[in-house]
């Protein structure tokens, strides 16, 4: 009979908090991963002639702060720390070092979590001014908001129990249930090209990985970075198969008629990947799920 799990959503609000504990667990426990402050890098924040022309930074110096949309339960991309309640990933990293070169510090950002399927509304309503969290840039999203970059290139991939044997890829989905976030491009993908799988969707993707891991769902499907962090934190559960069946290029949602905003965004995310900055962020985050770097991607500064 197969062991009683810890579900997944609790586990992975518990690690981050475990990080914080000293070292007084039994001789020979590894210690917990998770990004490690002395290795992220810093950002300069930029005090020249400050940004004019868009409507978006005049109402955060307004405000005295940013206000950044971001995802809280993807491991080593955009993570809470239930204890702390202080944000951390790879994207987190990427929100800061933009914010510096806006002329924000760490101090005057806030994060504030937005579900997949709302990202475009709170663009378009000013809940947040600009949206960092695994935000994949396509020609319909365009129609509705702006986006710097990329920054970091994606393929989705799938996500199944580490007993699995008969998932291999996407071509094996068929009358199998497959959990991604509602509104996700993901999720779209499955419902268009793969409409004998059994779709489930969520607001999250911590819900389709306790999902997986009690059995009430077959398979995860979402970008692979996106997957490899839930792998890293259960290694003994959980498994990724099958090669990427797409490309997803994660772009930072501003609103659609800011261009001074998006501009400056482009501007800072080339300084970070130029000085650095961008492989050192990465390294000590999404990196620790044991996938090396690759480059930054070339950035579309479209009209």
């Amino acid at each position: 009979m197969r062991k009683q799990l810890l579900p997944a959503l609790t586990l992975l609000a518990v690690l981050p908090a475990l990080a914080g504990l000293s070292a007084c667990g039994k001789e020979g426990t590894p210690p917990p991963k998770g990004p490690q402050p002395g290795a992220l890098p810093s950002y300069e924040v930029r005090t020249a002639a400050p940004i004019t022309g868009s409507p978006t930074l005049d109402a955060a110096r307004a405000r005295g702060h940013l206000v950044v949309g971001a995802k809280e339960d993807q491991p080593y991309l955009g993570q809470k720390n239930p204890a702390t309640g202080e944000y951390s990933g790879f994207d987190i990293e990427i929100a800061r070092m933009v914010g510096a070169y806006l002329g924000f510090g760490p101090d005057r950002i806030e994060f504030r979590t937005i579900a997949s399927a709302n990202r475009e509304t709170a663009l378009q309503n000013g809940q947040v001014d600009y949206y960092v969290g695994t935000y994949t840039i396509n020609e319909n999203r365009k129609k509705l908001v702006g986006f710097a970059g990329p920054y970091f290139i994606a393929g989705q991939a799938l996500m199944v129990r580490k007993n699995e044997t008969k998932i291999n890829g996407p071509q094996d989905l068929a009358g199998r249930k497959v959990c991604s976030a509602a509104g996700s491009t993901p999720y779209q993908r499955i419902q268009a090209n793969y409409p004998k799988a059994e779709l489930v969707g969520y607001d999250t993707y911590s819900a389709c990985v306790d999902n997986l891991i009690s059995n009430q769902v077959d398979a995860v499907t979402t970008d692979n970075a996106i997957l490899q962090g839930y792998v890293a934190k259960v290694p003994d559960e959980l498994k990724m198969v099958g090669e990427p069946f797409s490309t997803e290029p994660y772009g930072i949602g501003v609103p659609k008629n800011d261009t001074v905003l998006r501009m400056a965004i482009n501007d800072a995310l080339q300084l970070n990947m130029d000085n650095g900055n961008w492989k050192k962020a990465y390294d000590a985050t999404l990196g620790l799920s044991g996938v090396p770097a690759p480059q930054p991607p070339a950035i579309d500064r479209y009209k």
